[in-house]
């Protein structure tokens, strides 16, 4: 006996199966639907349009081009809404809610009567989020990234969201840049719909699931006005069809060995840090962990080939005209899992065999000519972070790899509003900046660790020390920063017993960061502790009982697999 297919698929249970299916169909009329139609298998199309998320204002688009290509490929498309995440719009930020899209596209996938799906997302928190939800749904899947941005001008400047607004915004903290000139850049920094024209998080997720084999080939760094996302979406759409046929499941794809292959394309793009913890929650969905010394030795053994802001000089419309994530694939062959299978169905050595076009060697080096020739994030481990840290050398001025200084603490993110700018802020450049209380327990673990240089400092020409925190940064940002120190200050870790005055070192060799203070004196300062209350009611309350530390992908503990 056939599995049911379409419309006949998770009947509402009426206590008659008969029953069910003729109710479904007559309300299916009542949208016009045809009887060849209604017998048809069906795609569903996960789509994420808001006025409060400007990546995914060409939403509309995508799902007319899915459609089509659902359509010609012969099925049914059937779009429907799942929560949206546009990064500067949410508060306290949007990890807090990745895990809420996650559960909704879930539930909505395995709901509904769908025989596959074709998820749309961008903004950098709703690719994760529609990842986990389809890993775990555990339905034929494909993932449509909507592209990055165009880049805008400025005096005869590119300039491209977000990694261009930060390093204007410095420059204004600091005096080289004026109220009117800041008034001007803000209106030239994001000037089409799609994510931000750098490689930060949205772009390196798209580069990710490329990697993965959950999206087509060739289709991560497509912009997001290019004629060619519509195409890419019309052949999702068309693919999602074949995948119904193949019954290839996301647990088929989504393995060990192409979370490993998305690592090391991670190492290659000195892509974002936030990457790390949205890959090891999209991993963790399907009973997969990289230990962090694997992590490691990926990043020593993999060089950074490609050269774009926040880390080098390009953007991602350059990235997709110089060849994009195939051009990355084939030079890191060698390194590189072939025997894992995407969604077409192919092995990854089979479509690396195919010849590529043309490679643009000033934006993607070859292996023997990197940008780095090491990785370009890593785990620290020590006396501050006994389960793990994440520092993104590749962004990072070597200078500071080997440090050691006085720490300069501030309680929270209220505490480092207030201070920060204060004339009479006792700091050095030699200091190591600290911020507590930002991690996800305290805070959703928002995009705070991208510590601003103390305004004194910035006007005397300061551009760069070491700053420390359990928070996350942008994945557009740049600087010598350690991030999800874990456990975070909020559950008791030894972050919390930091105070103005220890001594704080970091080595980028010996890839550690550590606590000058006895074990004992820590101990006692903690002795004392008590983690913030958790919130009365609503998904604050449940994501404060629920949610695990950085090092487990910030995930619920309940959703990950067993």
């Amino acid at each position: 006996m056939t599995d049911p297919q379409g419309f006949d698929r998770g009947l509402t249970n009426y206590g008659d199966r008969d029953f069910a299916r003729f109710l479904r169909r007559s309300f299916a009329r009542s949208m016009g639907i045809s009887s060849n139609l209604l017998s048809k298998p069906v795609v569903g199309i996960a789509m994420t349009p808001s006025e409060f998320n400007n990546c995914h204002r060409h939403m509309g688009e995508l799902v007319e081009a899915v459609s089509r290509g659902v359509l010609a490929a012969g099925a049914l498309p059937r779009a429907f809404p799942t929560t949206s995440l546009g990064e500067v719009f949410l508060t306290p930020t949007s990890m807090m809610f990745r895990n809420l899209m996650a559960i909704d596209t879930e539930e909505m996938v395995r709901a509904q009567p769908m025989d596959a799906v074709v998820l749309i997302g961008g903004c950098d928190k709703t690719i994760p989020a529609q990842l986990m939800g389809a890993a775990s749904a555990n339905v034929p899947a494909i993932q449509l990234a909507v592209g990055p941005m165009m880049t805008g001008r400025h005096r005869g400047q590119r300039l491209g969201a977000c990694t261009d607004c930060r390093s204007f915004w410095a420059r204004f903290r600091g005096g080289g840049v004026g109220a009117e000139e800041i008034a001007v850049v803000e209106q030239r920094l994001a000037v089409t719909t799609g994510t931000c024209a750098v490689m930060g998080t949205a772009s390196t997720m798209a580069c990710i699931a490329e990697t993965l084999g959950i999206s087509l080939p060739g289709t991560a760094a497509i912009p997001a006005v290019h004629s060619a996302r519509l195409l890419a979406a019309e052949e999702s759409g068309r693919a999602a069809v074949a995948l119904i046929g193949n019954k290839l499941r996301p647990d088929q794809i989504i393995t060990l060995k192409s979370v490993e292959n998305a690592f090391r394309v991670l190492m290659a793009l000195g892509g974002s840090t936030n990457a790390i913890i949205h890959l090891t929650a999209i991993a963790g969905r399907v009973g997969v962990r990289i230990p962090m010394d694997r992590l490691n030795a990926i990043s020593d053994e993999t060089p950074v080939l490609v050269d774009l802001k926040p880390v080098g000089e390009g953007y991602m419309e350059d990235f997709f005209a110089a060849g994009g994530v195939g051009a990355v694939l084939r030079e890191l062959r060698p390194l590189l899992h072939l025997d894992t299978i995407d969604v077409e169905g192919r092995t990854l050595a089979q479509r690396l065999d195919e010849p590529l076009e043309w490679v643009d060697r000033s934006v993607i080096r070859p292996f023997d000519d990197p940008v780095s020739t090491v990785g370009g994030l890593i785990a620290l481990k020590g006396s501050l972070a006994p389960e793990g840290a994440i520092f993104k050398r590749a962004a990072a001025t070597p200078a500071l790899f080997e440090s050691e200084g006085r720490a300069v603490v501030f309680e929270g993110l209220e505490d480092l509003s207030d201070r920060i700018d204060d004339p009479g802020l006792d700091v050095t450049p030699n200091d190591v900046l600290v911020l507590k209380n930002a991690g996800p327990h305290a805070a959703g673990m928002p995009e705070a660790g991208y510590l601003p240089i103390p305004k004194k400092l910035a006007q005397a020409g300061v551009k760069d020390m070491v700053r420390i925190s359990d928070a996350r940064m942008s994945g557009t940002a740049f600087g010598t920063i350690v991030l999800h120190i874990t456990p975070e200050a909020a559950i008791g870790g030894p972050l919390a017993a930091v105070q103005n005055g220890d001594r704080i070192r970091l080595s980028v060799k010996n890839k550690s960061i550590d606590l000058l203070v006895p074990e004992t004196e820590i101990r006692e300062r903690l002795k004392n502790f008590a983690s913030p209350p958790v919130p009365p009611r609503g998904y604050q309350a449940l994501y404060r009982r629920s949610v695990l530390q950085a090092s487990e992908g910030c995930d619920f503990d309940f959703l990950t697999a067993k």
